[in-house]
This record gives structure tokens, C-alpha cells and sequence, in this order.
């Protein structure tokens, strides 16, 4: 299973990539697989400050729909528009072309309560 050690994550299978004080966030290759084939994608938060641990959207797969996790508190300022007509992408490249949001991060401190790559594989490996 892939876990990418450049990245922070979730104990709900989000991760977030951190470029200064911007976050890119999206599902991990565990939770696309656990999902199955994702058919839909919906987030309406786009310009809304998000606290940590808030639902930003929802992803929608043949058997389920889930919420998505703010890994830390900011404003949601991109969606991953090529998910709206390919929601799929997140199933072949969850941690590149499948990437969910990007977010200003408003409090870097949160970033410390998030899961390396081998504490979140001691999760799923559990």
C-alpha cells in the first residue's frame, strides 16, 4: 500500500500536503480502496473557513457515501474541478491528479496532531 512519508495524515483517511501555509487534501489510497469505485464527488465549501475535523464534502462510491475531514482548521480556497466530470481519478492517482481541495491553513499548530506515514500505517495495518 502506498503511503507517501511526504505527506500528513488522518485517523479518517485524509491526507494533506503542505506547501507554505497552503494545504492540498484529499482520500488515501486505503479509504479509495475500502470505498470501491467512486462514482461522485460534492464539495460546496469553496471561500468557507472550516474548522478541524469539520466535514468539507461528501464522496459518494456504488455501495456508500462518506464525509470528508478537515485535517486542520482554514478556508477552503480550490476545488479539484477535473473530479467533477472524472470523480474516478481518485480511485487511479488518490495522492496526485486525485487530489480533493486546497486550503489556507489558519492554524499551523493543528498540524502536529496529525499522523506520519508509519503512525497511519500502524492504523490501517491494525
Amino acid at each position: 500500500m502506498n503511503i507517501p512519508d511526504k505527506l500528513k495524515y488522518t485517523k479518517e483517511h485524509e491526507w494533506i500536503k503542505l506547501e507554505g501555509d497552503e494545504g492540498t487534501i484529499g482520500i488515501t489510497e486505503f479509504a479509495q480502496k475500502e470505498l470501491g469505485d467512486i462514482v461522485f464527488i460534492e464539495v460546496e465549501t469553496v471561500g468557507e473557513m472550516m474548522d478541524k475535523d469539520e466535514p468539507f464534502g461528501t464522496i459518494e462510491a456504488v455501495k456508500t457515501v462518506s464525509d470528508m475531514f478537515m485535517p486542520v482548521s482554514g478556508e477552503v480556497t480550490e476545488f479539484n474541478e477535473a473530479l467533477e466530470s472524472n470523480p474516478e481519478i481518485v480511485n487511479k492517482d488518490p495522492y496526485g491528479e486525485g487530489w480533493i481541495v486546497k486550503i489556507r491553513i489558519s492554524d499551523p499548530a493543528e498540524l502536529e496532531g496529525l499522523l506520519d506515514a508509519e503512525a497511519y500505517k500502524e492504523i490501517i495495518e491494525a
